[in-house]
């Protein structure tokens, strides 16, 4: 199964992002992951993506095109992957198709987790993760037993600066912008599902895993 899964910040794709791949038995793949590892490989395409991200510029198209084709090339990715973070532009979209038609394959689906605009202001604006072990937690949905300390490891836990209520708003608006023609793109191909990310974590998985039970058959 080739899942793309996509969602406004603090919609849970990271949470679902695990029970997807542990429950279908397929590498979870994201850009930031892939940027690391190409980077840890010490492989030409790492060293070129280090140089940018060492110079603080962005990636371009090309190069994160290119590292993605990489890591779908590997052997873990023959019976399927979800996708999580790329594409993020139509450009990226039409790259990602042509890397599948040469690898004679294609996405089954698209999953957006769609979560109202206040929800997720709450959701961020709440969140608060441990400095030492990066353990996440939520002030009023998920809080540690002792306010201020992580309970698995008893680092200190921080708000990260971008999760204040401003620039959470502003985040959210930039990604609107920039994936409301992504999803029209996947929509118009009839590949998108839309998944209600206001239900709990639980009724999430639950609606997610009826979804992709039914594409499997």
């Amino acid at each position: 199964m080739r899942i793309l899964l996509m969602g406004p910040p603090g919609a849970g794709k990271g949470t679902q992002a695990a029970k997807i791949a542990e429950h279908f038995g397929i590498p979870h793949i994201s850009t930031g992951d892939i940027f690391r590892a190409a980077i840890n490989s010490g492989s030409e395409l790492g060293r070129k993506l280090k140089q940018f991200l060492d110079a603080g510029k962005l990636v371009p198209d090309e190069v994160t095109i290119a590292v993605v084709r990489e890591r779908l090339e590997q052997p873990d990715c023959e019976n399927g992957f979800l996708l999580d973070g790329f594409p993020r532009t139509i450009p990226q979209a039409e790259a990602l198709d042509q890397i599948l038609r040469e690898m004679g394959t294609e996405l089954d689906i698209v999953l957006n987790i769609s979560v109202a605009p206040e929800i997720i202001v709450q959701r961020l604006s709440g969140r608060r993760i441990c400095r030492n072990c990066g353990a996440t937690y939520h002030v009023k949905f998920q809080p540690p037993k002792h306010p201020g300390v992580c309970d698995r490891c008893g680092g200190k836990l921080y708000q990260r600066s971008d999760d204040n209520e401003e620039t959470v708003k502003e985040r959210l608006d930039v990604y609107t912008k920039q994936t409301a023609p992504l999803l029209d793109y996947y929509r118009k191909r009839g590949l998108l599902t839309q998944v209600d990310g206001n239900q709990s974590i639980d009724q999430v998985w639950s609606e997610i895993e009826r979804t992709l039970r039914s594409i499997k058959k």
